[in-house]
């Protein structure tokens, strides 16, 4: 779950790479017993104000503005929540939702399905346009349901938080993640430590309040607004986590929930050992890719087996160090376009073209594929914001790390045998190690009385939410159900075609039944070159 340039999960400040009406639920403050208490009352009651407000007010539907590139009959709005719920009556921010109708009759519809992309900081407003798009894929469930997107708080157009001047942030070539010295591993702290800083200066007042729970808190209150007694939800990759949190604080609200590539919820994962957990599956994934380019050297020319690949690989990145490529496409720049192939399978083809094209001499196709465009002004600016609010969300939901002398251990052992992503992940999330807001203790994620059966779908070989992040959702969610596409890889599982997946989270949806036990599916199609 890193914020790429497609919109993801896990993530390096000096590397561009694109409630609760269960008060013991809450998110536990660092501080006494009986102040964590207090605090968790105060929200679950701001929670319950701020829903009953929204209930009474709904949502004020109009035409998209024509720069938010939503088409009719897309329409858009605002939702109004307390920054912070433990005072319901202060300062208040404005979140971005969209929505299209149910294509089916009025017999026929089932609510809202409401939708997170992930990240942190991945924008939902692009949901209903599967509708207008006439994705195959959500013809049937569409017939039931308005399709809802939202940008969470910090978010696009949801009250945006910023870390550094966007045109700053892109510019390239940065340093190379990979350390050559202790000196350049002082340069990257430097580097986190002054985007920690910038995080307070730009966005000071949102920081302590750009946690999970609260957007979970968020969802709750985006439901009662939009007239809805119960929420459907749909959450792919970090829209998992949230999926997991609004469970186990609104066990009683939740109507339908599908969560696809799942967050490892548990405690101890919460958000470092998650992150060292992906660069582990990163480098599975990578090896997954580059055995597929091998295969399809008559098409690429890259080498026919998996261990010329990644020769070449190494000689790319050895040449871009030494003369960034263009002027601007350096090792960061090549990880940050790279790292698209493990991510997903759409991007397999296109990325092993880019990568051929330029050891037949089309130096070009790199430099538009891996550079900044410095003229994306809304891009850029859209890059930094993702950035932040991925920063600031997995800095703030727990406790990091603050001795270095553990981050070094940890990241230069892993780096050892997995060496594609492991720096590259530790210099994003460094500005975790020198946080300058309040930290949290993240929530227990468990049943709690109310919980319908939730449906689980996941890839075996996932290389930003690692397998083993569903199996212990499906522990912690009793009558849930997972299904495991075996062999496959690709994040994202509910958009790929495979009528095994496709046909059951139709089911689910449309009738709420998860099936008698657990499904493995034979994997989706393997790209063609």
């Amino acid at each position: 779950m890193r914020p790429t340039r497609r919109a993801g999960a896990f993530g390096s400040a000096g590397l561009l790479v694109t409630a609760t009406l269960i008060a013991s639920a809450v998110t536990a403050p660092a501080a006494g017993a009986a102040d964590g208490a207090s605090a968790r009352d105060r929200e679950a009651k701001g929670v319950a104000v701020a829903a009953a407000k929204a209930a009474k007010e709904g949502v004020t539907w109009q035409d998209c503005p024509e720069s938010w590139g939503l088409e009719k009959p897309i329409q858009c709005g605002w939702v109004t929540v307390p920054l912070d719920y433990a005072k319901p009556n202060g300062k208040q921010i404005k979140l971005a939702v969209d929505r299209i109708g149910n294509t089916g009759t009025k017999e026929e519809r089932q609510g809202a399905l409401v939708y997170n992309p992930g990240g942190p900081g991945g924008s939902g407003l692009r949901f209903p346009r599967r509708v207008t798009t006439k994705n195959p894929l959500w013809v049937n469930t569409s017939k039931a349901y308005d399709f809802v997107g939202f940008d969470p708080r910090g978010v696009g157009k949801s009250a945006p938080i910023s870390c550094a001047d966007p045109e700053e942030f892109v510019k390239a070539p940065k340093m190379d993640p990979v350390p050559d010295s202790e000196a350049d591993k002082r340069k990257q702290r430097k580097l986190a430590a002054k985007y920690a800083a910038g995080c307070k200066e730009r966005s000071g007042a949102m920081l302590p309040h750009m946690t999970t729970p609260n957007t979970a808190r968020d969802l709750d209150v985006i439901r009662a607004a939009l007239g809805e007694k119960k929420l459907n939800f749909l959450g792919v990759s970090y829209g998992t986590y949230i999926g997991a949190v609004y469970g186990t604080l609104f066990p009683n609200r939740v109507r339908r929930m599908v969560v696809d590539s799942v967050v490892n919820p548990s405690r101890e994962k919460i958000w470092y050992q998650a992150n060292l957990d992906q660069d582990v599956a990163f480098e599975m994934r990578w090896k997954d890719w580059t055995t597929w380019v091998a295969a399809n050297d008559a098409t690429y020319h890259l080498g026919d087996t998996q261990a010329k690949v990644q020769a070449n690989w190494l000689k790319l990145r050895a040449t871009a160090k030494k003369n960034p490529i263009g002027g601007l496409v350096g090792p960061a720049e090549l990880i940050s376009f790279f790292q698209s192939a493990p991510y997903y399978d759409s991007a397999w083809a296109p990325t092993a073209q880019v990568w051929s094209k330029y050891v037949a001499g089309d130096t070009q196709a790199l430099v538009d594929a891996a550079a900044p465009d410095l003229g994306d002004t809304a891009g850029n600016a859209a890059s930094e914001n993702g950035n932040a609010v991925y920063t600031a969300v997995e800095c703030t939901d727990a406790k990091w790390p603050t001795s270095w002398k553990k981050w070094d251990r940890d990241n230069t052992r892993l780096h050892k045998n997995y060496p594609f992503m492991t720096w590259a992940n530790a210099w994003m999330n460094l500005p975790c190690a020198t946080w300058p807001s309040k930290q949290y203790t993240p929530v227990d994620v468990k049943t709690r009385k109310g919980l319908p059966p939730v449906l689980i779908v996941q890839s075996e070989r996932d290389a930003a939410t690692p397998y083993e992040g569903a199996v212990e959702l499906h522990k912690r969610f009793k009558g849930s159900r997972l299904i495991t596409e075996k062999k496959a890889g690709s994040h994202g599982v509910t958009g790929l075609v495979n009528p095994c997946v496709n046909e059951r989270v139709d089911t689910y949806l449309l009738t709420g039944e998860v099936g008698k036990a657990d499904v493995t599916c034979a994997p989706h199609a393997t790209p063609t070159p």
